[in-house]
C-alpha cells in the first residue's frame, strides 16, 4: 500500500465515475472528444486556459499520489491513472516512461512538500526554528498519516528507487535542521548527530500515531529533550562549531513540561 504526509490530494479514485476528471474540468467542456493536444490529447480549451508544462506534470502527480495512497500499488493501472486524470496514456508515458517511474516520481513530490512544510524561518530565533520545524512536522505527519505510515513501514510498491528517496528526503532533512541551529552541515559530527535525530523523529511519529493514548505534547516535549542533549554531546565533540543552546529552547522545553507534569 502506497500509504508521506494538510488535506485530501485532488481526487478520489473510486469517485472517478461520478466526477468530472480534473483536467478536463481545465478545459471547461463537457466533451473529452473536443479536447486535443497534438500527439499527446492533453485537454485544453483557450490559449489563456493553457496549462503550463510542470503545473500538468505536478496535477497529474496530486492525481497519482492520491491513487497509490487509497490502492495498492499493483492495484493502480496506468489505465487507472489516466483514466482518473482525464488524459491519454501516452500523455502518462510522455512524461514519465511509465507506471513505476510515475510511482517513484509521487513519493518525491510528497517528500518535496513534508521539506517545504518544515523548512525553518531564517527570521525566526535558533530555539523557535526547532520548535516550529518541529510541531510543522508533527501536522504535516497527522495529515497525511496513511502515506507517512506506509512509506516509513515498507509495503508494496517500496523498492530501492523508493528507499533512495527516503533516503535523500533525511539527509535534506537533516540538513534543514542544522541550517536551523546555526550549524554548518558540513561538519561530520553534527551532520551524523543531525541524520540520527531525524530517524528518532520518524520513528516518535509513527509510535505516535499508532498511540492514541500518546499525546503530541508529550512527542514535542521528548524529541526536543532529545536534540538539546545530542547537540549538546556533538558541541562537546566539535568545539570550533561554536554551537551553544539557546536559553529559549530550555524555557519552551520547561513550559512544556510543567503542562505534562501530574498536577
Amino acid at each position: 500500500m502506497f500509504s508521506l504526509w494538510s488535506g485530501r490530494w485532488l481526487i478520489h479514485h473510486r469517485a472517478r465515475a461520478h466526477t468530472t476528471p480534473p483536467l478536463q474540468r481545465v478545459c471547461g467542456w463537457g466533451d473529452v472528444s473536443r479536447c486535443r493536444l497534438p500527439r499527446y490529447g492533453l485537454c485544453m480549451s483557450r490559449k489563456r486556459q493553457r496549462l503550463q508544462l510542470d503545473e500538468r506534470r505536478d496535477q497529474l502527480l496530486d492525481i497519482g499520489l492520491e491513487l497509490f495512497t487509497d490502492s495498492p500499488y499493483e492495484s493502480v493501472s496506468i489505465d487507472d491513472i489516466a483514466a482518473t486524470a482525464g488524459v491519454s496514456k501516452g500523455l502518462l508515458y510522455h512524461y514519465f516512461g511509465g507506471k513505476r517511474a510515475f510511482y517513484v516520481a509521487c513519493v518525491r513530490r510528497a517528500a518535496d512538500h513534508m521539506l517545504e512544510a518544515v523548512r525553518p524561518d531564517p527570521d525566526l530565533p535558533p530555539s523557535v526554528r526547532a520548535w516550529t520545524g518541529l510541531n510543522a512536522y508533527l501536522d504535516y505527519v497527522h495529515a497525511r498519516s496513511k502515506v507517512f505510515t506506509g512509506l516509513l513501514q515498507g509495503g508494496p510498491g517500496v523498492d530501492a528507487e523508493v528507499v533512495t528517496v527516503l533516503a535523500e528526503t533525511r539527509l535534506r532533512f537533516a540538513e534543514q535542521l542544522l541550517e536551523g541551529t546555526g550549524v554548518a552541515p558540513s561538519r561530520p559530527v553534527f551532520r551524523f548527530v543531525a541524520r540520527t535525530y531525524v530517524g528518532a523523529v520518524e520513528a516518535a511519529s509513527l509510535a505516535w500515531l499508532q498511540d492514541p493514548e500518546l499525546s503530541r505534547s508529550a512527542v514535542v516535549y521528548t524529541m526536543l529533550s532529545a536534540l538539546v542533549t545530542i547537540m549538546r554531546a556533538a558541541a562537546e565533540l566539535d568545539p570550533e562549531a561554536g554551537f551553544q543552546i539557546d536559553e529559549r529552547l530550555e524555557a519552551l522545553l520547561a513550559s512544556t513540561q510543567t503542562g505534562l507534569l501530574p498536577s
